[in-house]
């Protein structure tokens, strides 16, 4: 669950650092700045992934790429995209570890002859 979400998370930061280029030739300072700390926020999420705190923060960082499109519009798409990689990264992720309790559970297999 931690390796996925903070794979898409860093994905998530090359996205914003790309979209601050698109935004640069028309955008004032303030919304580069802002996209800056969203792509620096999120890249520092991505080491709190351990904690449930770090998929809050994630999540809110989801609305926020989305709410980026208003500056950029292909950020809209791109969001709504990185949205289902985020939800598909906590659900794979919580069965995967599930699976993984359930073999540490049953113990090692027994040797094979």
């Amino acid at each position: 669950m931690r390796v996925l979400g903070s794979a898409v998370l860093a994905m998530e930061s090359l996205l914003v650092g790309f979209a601050l280029l698109l935004a640069m030739d028309h955008h004032g300072a303030l919304l580069i700045s802002l996209g800056g700390l969203l792509a620096i926020a999120i890249l520092l999420t991505a080491g709190l992934m351990k904690s449930m705190l770090g998929w809050y923060l994630g999540t809110l960082w989801q609305i926020c790429l989305i709410a980026y499109g208003m500056v950029v519009p292909a950020m809209y798409v791109m969001g709504a995209l990185f949205t289902v990689l985020w939800l598909s990264a906590y659900r794979v992720g919580r069965k995967g570890e599930a699976m993984r309790a359930q073999l540490l559970a049953e113990g090692p297999p027994p040797p094979r002859l």
